[in-house]
């Protein structure tokens, strides 16, 4: 009797990666650390926030001690939004980053980037969402042109395939092998 058994899907989880304003000049190093982690980079920009941008990015942390001094230093000079992929981002991401406390990510996790590029607890190098939900939040107020919709799984994914990728991929192809050019590429 034969099993059945469901196909195997792949989730792809978007998360937001900043770049904080004092290591802007260690950009590139960072991009090759995301890069070999596994990640995608779909979208990045350079940018400069105001402190009322920076306000409004961190709405969820006003009213705390630090609220002030976080929007003063992340808006101290240009900073690297990144939209990165793959999959479980948020988690990942998190993990590679270590603890906020670039002080405590040293002793517990001398690998991470807070601990390799962190100053203290308010200049911890990086931002990482906390959750895929203010992922989706944060990725729309650094990238307000995104389009984030669900990505297809499924029945549907197989549709969209079915639909617009195999007859794309079945002219392409066929041209190609009529043609039968000595650098296909």
């Amino acid at each position: 009797m034969q099993m059945l058994m469901p196909e195997p899907q792949i989730f792809v989880e978007r998360t937001l990666a900043l770049i904080k304003p004092d290591i802007v000049d260690k950009e590139e190093e960072i991009e090759e650390l995301i890069l070999r982690s596994g990640f995608l980079i779909v979208q990045k920009r350079k940018l400069q926030l105001s402190p009322e941008q920076c306000s409004n990015f961190y709405a969820d942390q006003y009213g705390k001690v630090f609220f002030p001094n976080l929007t003063a230093y992340m808006s101290s000079g240009p900073l690297v939004a990144m939209v990165l992929a793959r999959h479980c981002a948020v988690s990942y991401w998190k993990e590679l980053l270590g603890p906020s406390n670039s002080i405590k990510a040293r002793r517990t996790h001398p690998h991470s980037l807070r601990a390799i590029y962190g100053t203290d607890d308010l200049r911890n190098a990086l931002h990482g969402s906390v959750s895929i939900f203010s992922a989706e939040r944060e990725i729309r107020f650094m990238f307000p042109e995104v389009i984030l919709e669900p990505i297809p799984a499924g029945q549907r994914a197989r549709d969209y395939l079915n639909l617009y990728v195999k007859p794309t991929l079945l002219a392409g192809l066929t041209a190609l092998c009529k043609e039968k050019p000595a650098d296909p590429m």
